[in-house]
């Protein structure tokens, strides 16, 4: 059932012109510094991202929360945000790419600005001024008029080099009539490290990123008025609608299923420091629709989850940990067994490449004929697709809407395998792309459930009777 029919949670946008301007360090102390202060705090992100919620959940002890109206739909946007504000005092939801930035070819679809409107939110701009003085007046009055319906209630000036420069840029901002809600030196000691797609997980450097969490914390803490920040998102006044239910959800997408047409499914879904990428809707909608979620670790546990029925492989960084995940040579056989048995196993991205007959040289699980190797370049972004086969996600011919992101490509073998295509998407040409074979379903498309409950209601049924 819906549990609310609006909500007035404190709560507001933290953008930015730009990336790279700081907002992550921004977001991720301003929620720190409310949890200390004894505020329960909801951390959200803009856009299809795994790894900044990580950092979110660190600084709030709550499990981090994407809004990605792409994937989703507009229309869940503040379903999802409800859903995910339950019993907060406070949500702060972090930005992507510039504030104005959306889906390539759709407007305004998926940008930050989108997501504030649905929320009717405040946002916060934060602006890196390490090269600006007077000119910050300038980008600020841009970013204030460009759009009517976003409210910019005030700026947080990143990267500020010394008091004269700060001067400056506030006798600047005096005319803009947007206040300054904090100043933040430059900081080297908050910076967290990246690599090929983005920051490094917390699950792979936790002890380091509690350090960067404190200190981005502190850094907010000092640097920002924090009594103007709570009181601009308390403005932020009722937001109207229901929170999303995975359970309305997954019945909604399909009829009922009969008492006792199968026993429960019990479905592992893989973690730990390789496999990192997972929205949490995914893990509610399976519960949701009858079963039990099991967490495992491929670079740890040797075994499957005894009573596996299905399987889920999600994204991460395999190939970081290529030889750690070849040399678990059990339980590599242990999820070839498993497929080959006809078990479902779903896999998104890094699940594909741990499927695949080979890893940049170094054996995988085999349940596919193919190798899979790193590269230079980047493949990225939103993708319309449609599905190609019958799979244990979905019928051929429905519609799903995916995100790309990834330094890899896949080469299937010479010989004519049983492995069919998965989807077809536009980019903006058409091709194919995955595999399905038998009850596998394996593809770099990382998809958001929550806009396709039948997917999870699917995956479960044929946990049941396969």
């Amino acid at each position: 059932m819906l549990t609310s029919s609006s909500s007035s949670v404190a709560r507001l946008v933290v953008a930015a012109p730009a990336s790279g301007s700081g907002k992550t360090t921004v977001a991720t102390g301003l929620m720190a510094a409310l949890a200390r202060r004894g505020l329960a705090v909801s951390p959200h992100k803009v856009g299809p991202d795994y790894i900044d919620p990580g950092y979110h959940a660190l600084a709030t002890g709550r499990t981090g929360r994407n809004l990605d109206a792409f994937l989703c739909g507009p229309e869940l946007v503040g379903p999802l945000f409800l859903h995910g504000a339950r019993g907060c005092d406070i949500a702060v939801v972090e930005g992507a790419m510039g504030l104005f930035d959306g889906a390539a070819g759709h407007g305004e679809l998926a940008s930050t600005a989108q997501v504030a409107e649905l929320l009717r939110a405040p946002v916060v701009l934060v602006v890196d001024a390490s090269a600006q003085s007077r000119s910050v007046a300038a980008l600020v009055h841009g970013f204030v008029t460009w759009d009517p319906r976003v409210r910019i209630g005030g700026v947080i000036l990143n990267k500020v080099a010394s008091d004269r420069h700060e001067a400056l840029l506030r006798e600047a901002l005096e005319s803009v009539g947007v206040p300054v809600l904090g100043v933040l030196r430059r900081a080297p000691q908050v910076d967290t490290p990246s690599r090929h797609l983005g920051l490094v997980p917390v699950a792979e450097r936790r002890a380091a990123a509690v350090e960067a969490v404190e200190a981005m914390g502190a850094q907010v803490e000092a640097g920002c008025d924090l009594e103007a920040l709570v009181a601009l998102a308390r403005g932020a006044g009722a937001l109207p609608g229901a929170a999303w239910d995975a359970a309305e959800a997954v019945a909604s997408a399909l009829p009922p299923v009969a008492a006792g047409r199968g026993p429960r499914a019990r479905i592992a879904v893989a973690g730990g420091a390789a496999f990192t990428f997972s929205y949490a809707e995914h893990a509610e909608l399976l519960a949701a629709a009858g079963a039990e979620v099991v967490t495992f670790d491929p670079l740890r546990e040797e075994r499957l989850p005894e009573g596996t029925s299905g399987l889920v492989v999600g994204g991460g960084f395999p190939e970081v940990y290529a030889a750690e995940l070849s040399a678990n040579e059990s339980l590599r056989g242990d999820v070839g067994a498993l497929a080959r048995a006809g078990a479902p196993v779903a896999a998104e991205c890094a699940g594909l490449l741990y499927l695949c007959r080979e890893l940049d040289g170094r054996p995988m699980c085999g349940v596919l004929d193919a190798a899979a190797r790193m590269t230079e370049r980047l493949t990225l972004g939103y993708r319309d697709a449609v599905a190609v086969t019958d799979s244990v996600l979905a019928a051929a011919g429905e519609r799903m809407r995916g995100h790309e992101f990834h330094r890899t490509v896949v080469e299937p073998g010479s010989g004519t395998g049983p492995a069919a295509p998965a989807w077809g998407v536009r980019v903006p040409t058409r091709r194919v792309e995955g595999f399905v074979q038998r009850n596998v379903h394996a593809s770099y498309l990382h998809t958001h459930w929550a806009g396709a409950p039948g997917a999870a209601r699917r995956f479960v049924e044929r946990c049941r009777t396969s």
